[in-house]
């Protein structure tokens, strides 16, 4: 005998919005930023696009709620534990820019997204920024230069993620250029590595990512501090 249908609307929601972040980070990992569709995302809950469009207004609304499931992923226990006092704020900042940039490493497509987009309705961003701004007032910063701070260590932490992504021989010039660059060569021999696979490390990284990023987050801090 044929079961009969349950009446009512189901206990729980077939599509949330932590269901279709969840499903676009797939998207986002199995084909790139690229193929984030409205109708890829649909596809991956398995409802229609018309569906899904009674949930996310469209492909701006759907990259709000990648950019704050993304968000969620950086670590701002470093910020909370300097707000319990148990942390200096530079310390707290340069652990919170670590995990910024680690995070955004492997989403740059989504920074420019990021840089323009409103942060109205994404919970996870606002929370860290707020944590932020409180930690930078802990500091001493004045508020009225708060947002100019952050801002400052959110510049560099995006370009420093573009800079881990970057091919390893970004720099390197060929012997055989007929551009003239004398300082430029030596400077690049003289780094520390330089060398070894024409300076580039053993697993094809680009080389001038890490100490560059360390250099540039020491200076910042104490100039912003």
């Amino acid at each position: 005998m044929a079961h009969q249908r349950s009446r009512g609307r189901p206990s729980k929601a077939v599509v949330t919005p932590a269901k279709i972040a969840s499903v676009a980070l797939g998207v986002v990992a199995e084909a790139g930023y690229e193929k984030l569709t409205m109708s890829a995302v649909a596809r991956g809950l398995g409802v229609s696009p018309s569906a899904l469009y009674n949930h996310v207004s469209g492909k701006e609304e759907l990259l709000l709620l990648v950019e704050d499931a993304v968000m969620a992923q950086v670590d701002t226990s470093a910020l909370e534990a300097c707000l319990a006092g148990e942390l200096p704020a530079a310390e707290a900042l340069s652990a919170w820019a670590h995990s910024y940039r680690d995070v955004f490493s492997a989403h740059v497509p989504l920074i420019a997204q990021i840089a323009t987009m409103p942060i109205t309705g994404t919970r996870d961003t606002v929370e860290m920024y707020e944590f932020l701004a409180r930690v930078c007032v802990a500091a001493g910063v004045p508020e009225g230069a708060v947002m100019d701070t952050i801002v400052a260590l959110e510049s560099f932490i995006f370009g420093s993620a573009y800079d881990v992504a970057a091919p390893a021989d970004i720099f390197d010039i060929p012997e055989s250029s007929p551009i003239d660059a004398p300082t430029l060569r030596r400077a690049i021999a003289a780094r520390p590595g330089a060398g070894h696979s024409s300076g580039l490390g053993s697993s094809g990284a680009n080389p001038y990512a890490d100490q560059a990023f360390e250099l540039g987050l020491r200076a910042l801090l104490r100039c912003l501090l």
